[in-house]
């Protein structure tokens, strides 16, 4: 790839990163320190973690169907690839809740980092503020919502060509560098829920998602097999965020003093459903703290959930089933996302969440109407691997996915010419996605 004279476009040329990791072989024979294709990643991530690490990023819901069932829906969209289109420079900058982030990218919300590196959720709001992409934070992180705010600031105030694309002129109450965003596990006792949106605004994070598929933990055989929960093991780490907000200590600081799994067990997985009616209450409280900034449900599956988030107030959804973790035998998401977006597409921000591993994967759920999609367990292996670097060479490599794929399909624009635009795939209903291994490897 000649990198001379190459003409500037809205967005970086993320491509060149393939360029630069062809040219430290070449030149130093020096070599990634481990493969990024999606299987070989998540295989060597196991020689990384203990098995508690691992299971808890890796574990599905019962057989494990419902993660099988959002690859196999990747698989059958196919991109059609167009000829002789100017793709020398290519756009794909796009707009999620008022911040024009430089790719329709974003880090999903998940807990318990330090289980992967010893910095934990540090890491992945670092890259997110180096690449300039929306990070959002778990309720159930491992590190304190203002410590992770700082680390995305950090992130996001050594400026390049990437994160300086992001604009924002909208409120936030932490005068943020960088579009970060917070995910609520929603306890029943309405003060720490307010002490905690209150601690998420004040931080910078101007937008709010509440999960809705998981009050428990689903069904999960290979955690079962250890007992992995982490929280009622000697020297926990996930009660981050609960020890140090102050409403919850004031209440039950003693109580976790005797039982470690008190703040998970009250406040994040607590097993009892909130209603629609719960819904519009969070919605307006954060509407009153935020002046008005978005709300977001988690965990929509269907159309008609989809509506009811709309009539509760919010101003987008994410289209997950939690990648497969919560309910067996369920829908694929990517099976449901075209008669979400018709259903409410016109009227709402989608987001896509679930089975997202390549570039080609960005690109359909795109065209199939999501405004952007949130990868998980990529960023996981990755820092499970080498900390920052690693997280970074992960995202890095997937932008770079991306924008080849655009340039070689020739496409050159996310909003223009990829976007709710279903002529540039085509559904196959039959064939069987090759399976594990089945790929040219070392």
């Amino acid at each position: 790839m000649d990198p001379t004279d190459k003409p500037k476009g809205p967005s970086p040329h993320y491509s060149l990163y393939q360029r630069d990791v062809f040219k430290r072989g070449g030149e130093t024979g020096t070599l990634p320190s481990f493969s990024v294709h999606p299987e070989e990643l998540q295989e060597s991530t196991k020689k990384k973690l203990n098995d508690r690490g691992y299971f808890y990023a890796n574990s599905n819901a019962g057989l494990g169907w419902t993660d099988r069932a959002n690859r196999e829906a990747f698989y059958r969209w196919r991109i059609i690839p167009r000829a002789c289109v100017d793709t020398n420079t290519r756009d794909l900058t796009t707009t999620i809740f008022g911040h024009k982030i430089p790719a329709p990218i974003m880090i999903a919300p998940i807990g318990i980092n330090k289980l992967y590196t010893p910095l934990g959720e540090l890491v992945p709001a670092r890259v997110a503020g180096e690449l300039g992409i929306p990070y959002c934070l778990s309720t159930a992180a491992s590190q304190p919502i203002e410590d992770v705010a700082r680390a995305n600031d950090e992130g996001a105030s050594e400026k390049n060509e990437s994160n300086s694309v992001h604009e924002y002129n909208g409120p936030n109450g932490g005068d943020a560098k960088s579009p970060r965003f917070f995910q609520l596990y929603m306890g029943h006792d309405d003060e720490i829920t307010l002490s905690l949106l209150n601690r998420a605004w004040k931080a910078g994070f101007d937008a709010v998602m509440l999960t809705t598929d998981t009050w428990q933990l689903g069904w999960r055989p290979t955690d079962i097999n250890i007992a992995n929960y982490v929280f009622y093991y000697p020297g926990a780490v996930g009660n981050e965020i609960g020890t140090s907000d102050p409403v919850f200590m004031a209440k039950h600081g003693k109580e976790l003093e005797q039982d470690s799994g008190k703040w998970i067990d009250s406040s994040v997985w607590h097993g009892k459903a909130h209603t629609w009616e719960k819904v519009k209450w969070v919605v307006n409280e954060w509407k009153k703290i935020s002046g008005g900034r978005p709300f977001a449900i988690k965990g929509i599956q269907s159309a008609a959930d989809a509506k009811l988030a709309l009539d509760a107030g919010c101003e987008g959804i994410v289209v997950t089933n939690h990648a497969g973790r919560q309910v067996d035998g369920a829908v694929g998401s990517l099976e449901v996302l075209p008669e979400i977006v018709e259903a409410v597409g016109d009227k709402m921000t989608i987001l896509y969440d679930s089975g997202v591993r390549t570039g080609a994967d960005v690109f359909k759920a795109l065209a199939l109407g999501a405004h952007a999609v949130m990868v998980g367990r990529l960023y996981v292996w990755g820092m499970a691997h080498e900390g920052v670097h690693g997280c970074r060479h992960v995202l890095k490599s997937l932008l770079a996915d991306l924008d080849i794929t655009m340039t070689v399909a020739g496409y050159r624009s996310i909003t223009k010419d990829v976007w709710r635009n279903r002529d540039a795939l085509r559904y196959s209903p039959s064939g069987v996605p090759p399976g594990p291994g089945e790929h040219a490897k070392l």
